[in-house]
């Protein structure tokens, strides 16, 4: 008896071991056939010197099956997204002596004269990999003589604001020392613009500014240069309060809204009087009832009176063309008649 209770202990054990080894399988499976991507920032400078993509939100997914999430598949997506004609217009690599290369970015083939950073650090090459949060950015070298494009950044990317609040930054240019290496150097005298348009804040020797934000919304700070040409700096500014644009659509939207209730006010009006009218229509017919009839009654008298004329006027007519009353022919006529009367009278009488 204890061993056939045993026996079946261990059956239990193995069945609920198989279960484990089943379901660690499935996740394994499960993991292996999802698609891992990671969530990056996008920012390109055009040929230019125009930002066309400003820290664009881009999902990035292993786009050319090498097994990896890297800087070409971020850029890929980036034209894909958002290049009329797609990534297959806009964009192009290729590998080269010196690795996976760019050879067109945002519909501009010039050679290679191009520029690419992540978290504001010059990348290795477009094979580089990415993680979640990245900033990548992106550039077209507008000087093709001497390549003389100067890499900047703040040392803030995006803020939030008050109106009226002072935001202090630090511009900061990509640079080398005597013996080549990358250097992080401040970028002095640049003109601050606040969404293209320039402002009176300048950058100290240290690359220091402080910028005061007075217009609400989402505001673009960047910079400009007299002495250097500058890839376009980028700092996204949510300044909170009212835009502009909000206001004056309130403002319409309130004219709008008087201009409907005059309208109604005045369409209500028109209806009480039409109601009006229509209920006074009554008294109007029975005017012109009154009227009518008055005008028949008129008609009927006139009519009336007019045959009576036309008696009278026979009548008289017809006096003068008889004879004269008391001529002699007519009273002896009417006195047979009488006569002749009388005797019929009494003959009948006698009959009876």
């Amino acid at each position: 008896m204890k061993h056939k209770k045993i026996t079946a202990l261990c059956a239990v054990l193995s069945m609920t071991a198989s279960l484990f080894s089943v379901n660690a399988f499935a996740e394994e499976i499960q993991e292996s056939t999802e698609k891992p991507s990671v969530d990056v920032f996008v920012t390109i400078a055009d040929a230019q010197g125009s930002l066309v993509l400003v820290q664009k939100p881009v999902t990035v997914a292993d786009t050319d099956g090498d097994g990896s999430l890297t800087i070409r598949d971020a850029l890929w997506t980036a034209h894909e997204q958002n290049y009329e004609g797609g990534a297959e217009a806009g964009f192009a690599s290729e590998m080269t002596g010196y690795g996976l290369s760019l050879t067109k970015l945002w519909g501009t083939a010039n050679g290679s004269s191009y520029g690419y950073y992540v978290n504001h650090k010059a990348a290795n090459g477009l094979g580089d990999l990415l993680n979640n949060g990245d900033i990548i950015d992106a550039f077209v070298y507008t000087d093709l003589q001497n390549w003389s494009d100067v890499y900047c950044y703040f040392d803030t990317d995006t803020a939030n604001a008050e109106p009226g609040q002072e935001l202090n930054l630090i511009l900061s240019r990509a640079g080398y020392d005597e013996n080549w290496a990358p250097v992080t150097l401040p970028l002095e005298n640049a003109v601050i613009t606040l969404n293209g348009e320039e402002t009176s804040f300048i950058t100290d020797a240290e690359g220091k500014v402080t910028v005061r934000l007075e217009q609400a919304g989402e505001i673009l700070i960047s910079a400009k240069s007299d002495s250097m040409t500058l890839v376009p700096p980028v700092c996204l500014v949510s300044v909170a309060g009212e835009t502009e644009t909000e206001s004056e659509s309130e403002t319409v939207t309130e004219s709008e809204t008087e201009s409907e209730t005059e309208t109604e006010s005045e369409t209500e009006s028109e209806t009480e009087t039409e109601a009006e009218t229509e209920t006074e229509t009554p008294e109007s017919a029975t005017e012109k009832s009154e009227t009518t009839t008055t005008k028949s009654t008129t008609a009927v008298k006139t009519t009336t009176a007019a045959a009576t004329k036309a008696t009278a006027s026979t009548t008289a007519a017809a006096a003068a063309s008889s004879p004269a009353t008391g001529d002699p022919v007519p009273v002896a006529a009417g006195l047979a008649a009488v006569l002749a009367a009388g005797t019929a009278l009494i003959f009948k009488k006698h009959q009876d």
